[in-house]
């Protein structure tokens, strides 16, 4: 057994690594950026590094800073969680050739196969598993779009390589957009993924997102725990999730698994996997009806990490993946046969996110819990990293808590699902847990006929808008002159490792530490808002009405220069929210005196962009 693993996220995942590292006797190291000196996942470790600032590019996908990190603590091997650098084959590699360090995860070249969309479909198909109609080279030019469509019909999604939950996926509805549109998905896929290959695919109009969570050993052997049904989503971005699915017959379920089986073992793929797959929904059946054998489903990709919503088939199952992830690592032989494999009850996920449903998901953009009190009881699982008091970190995804209901039945799930909802308690900050308590009431979600496009095309907005009003917590911080206690958190660094000294007083003025300096050099300084770039949020000496960032975020293209200039609704640069690009235009014509901000840069809210005379 390892004696020491470092998990390389943050959140809730790395908190949740870390339990299942504490139950098997394994000692736990965090990773931090700047901006999660405080965070949830570093308290909960044994040790703590730091290996960088707050951008994400700096810290948690700094693949070297993280080896190292790893190294320095003595840890025998790295889990990568999920996002991040969890499907990086050149890091999974990079881990497999350090000194003393496992990968616990796939191999690499396993990875690469199966991570990249184009080799993947290619497996799949030599697996005899049902795939999309689509390209299996990469597209680089407009006019491929266009003959694809005009072959197999509009819309046609763009795809790329190392994309996945709709980022990197653009959807062309008519010739006339196919070169804006894979512009976009490239860059998407140069920004995300570092690979700006993209491929093509037919874009099904009556989706519905059926994934396999597989986990498989060295010698070949190879199972899967069942399905889960992820079809309520926002953007291409899950909402909840749940397993088994409501909308499959027994026969059409076990013959996705089959399928999902027969693909990993053709990729020569070892560890925990989810192989994705999209059904064909029937917009004439019926709430007592199910999708029988001779449905449509055609693969769709391949995660090649834990996924967020594993935890929906650990509790049907009783099967701890994660668990199984660290004993693959260590060459175990899975224990249990395919037929071994039971379900029990059903499950759902709810992912809560630190957005208003009402406002369009909006993510928050500052706030501190004020109150943070969970649910609990029989069947509810609550899979965190913040505590009360806690300050929100907005430099990375939105999602701050999961919770996770289980029952004997799907009606059962739900009702449980409304109660601890309905005790679910936050303050500070506005939580989508309005818009699930919404969902569990909606006739098309309650019935299972939804599909991916449902939020997005069909729910009727006001009603959410009504959820927020009904169910929303107030968000104005508390008044801080009633506050008497001071905390006062210093944290010193001697070569890299974090150690922390809390001292508490009454009636002392609050310091900030972050703009202490240490005598040896080893304090941290906190990174000054918006990096390098216009992020001081202060704005010019340049005359003329000033454009600043409405959201957190990082700067993917700049589309013009100073002296140029624009009309009103020109596109000037393109800001990446919460994994959405989005155009940031100009409000007026006029000339561009200044601009504020480079190609990279990450902004705060307030950060000067641009100043237009």
């Amino acid at each position: 057994m390892f004696d020491k693993v470092l998990v390389a996220n943050r959140g809730e995942i790395a908190v949740r690594v870390m339990r299942a590292c504490e139950e098997l006797g394994i000692g736990t190291v965090a990773v931090y950026s700047e901006a999660d000196k405080h965070s949830g996942h570093v308290r909960y470790a044994d040790e703590a590094y730091n290996v960088g600032p707050a951008r994400a590019a700096d810290s948690y996908l700094d693949q070297d800073a993280i080896v190292d990190a790893a190294q320095q603590a003595d840890a025998d091997a790295i889990h990568p969680g999920y996002g991040f650098l969890a499907e990086n084959a050149d890091f999974a590699r990079k881990v497999e050739e350090a000194e003393g360090v496992k990968w616990i995860g796939p191999a690499g070249d396993a990875m690469e196969k199966l991570g990249e969309k184009t080799k993947a479909r290619r497996i799949m198909q030599s697996a005899d598993v049902p795939i999309v109609p689509g390209t299996t080279d990469p597209v680089d030019d407009p006019e491929e779009v266009v003959e694809f469509g005009e072959e197999h019909g509009f819309p046609v999604a763009i795809k790329a390589e190392g994309g996945g939950g709709g980022r990197g996926m653009k959807i062309v509805h008519d010739p006339d957009e196919a070169e804006e549109q894979l512009e976009s998905a490239k860059r998407e896929g140069e920004a995300y993924f570092s690979n700006d290959s993209v491929y093509l695919e037919r874009y099904l109009e009556n989706p519905r997102h059926i994934e396999i969570q597989i986990i498989a050993d060295h010698d070949g052997n190879v199972r899967h725990l069942g399905e889960r049904d992820c079809s309520l989503q926002r953007r291409h971005q899950k909402v909840i999730e749940e397993g088994p699915s409501a909308a499959l017959s027994d026969e059409l379920r076990e013959e996705i698994g089959e399928s999902a089986r027969r693909g990993v073992r053709e990729a020569d793929y070892y560890n925990a996997g989810t192989v994705e797959f999209l059904v064909e929904e029937d917009p004439d059946r019926d709430a007592d009806e199910v999708l029988g054998p001779d449905a449509n489903f055609y693969f769709l990709e391949v995660n090649t990490r834990i996924q967020v919503e594993h935890c929906v088939t650990e509790e049907i199952t009783g099967i701890d993946i994660v668990k199984w992830q660290i004993r693959v690592a260590q060459d175990e032989t899975l224990s249990f046969e395919q037929d071994d494999v039971e379900i029990d009850g059903h499950a759902m996920e709810f992912r809560i996110n630190a957005e208003n449903a009402a406002k369009d998901f909006a993510p928050a953009n500052s706030g501190s819990l004020e109150t943070y009190d969970p649910p609990g009881g029989i069947g509810v699982r609550m899979d965190d990293a913040l505590r009360q008091g806690d300050d929100l970190v907005t430099d990375y995804d939105s999602m701050i808590a999961k919770l996770i209901v289980h029952g004997s039945d799907r009606e059962e799930v739900i009702a449980r699902g409304k109660r601890a909802l309905a005790e679910f308690d936050v303050e500070g900050f506005p939580t989508v847990i309005p818009f699930h308590r919404l969902m569990l009431t909606d006739e098309a979600f309650v019935d299972s006929t939804h599909t991916t496009k449902y939020l997005d095309e069909t729910l009727d907005k006001s009603r959410i808008e009504e959820a927020q009003e009904k169910w929303g917590t107030e968000t104005d911080s508390a008044d801080e002159d009633e506050e008497e206690l001071v905390e006062r958190e210093f944290t010193v660094e001697v070569n890299g490792k974090r150690f922390e000294v809390d001292l508490e007083e009454r009636g002392a003025p609050p310091i900030n530490v972050g703009d202490v300096d240490a005598s040896d050099g080893n304090q941290p300084q906190r990174p000054q808002a918006g990096g390098s770039g216009g992020g001081d949020g202060g704005g010019s000496s340049a005359e003329g009405q000033e454009l600043t960032a409405e959201m957190q975020g990082t700067i993917l293209e700049v589309n013009v220069d100073e002296g140029d200039e624009v009309e009103s609704g020109d596109v000037l640069c393109v800001l990446e929210a919460m994994k959405m690009e989005n155009d940031i235009v100009a409000e007026r014509g006029g000339t561009i005196n200044e601009i504020a901000i480079s190609e990279g840069d990450s902004v705060d809210m307030g950060d000067l962009l641009f100043v237009i005379d």
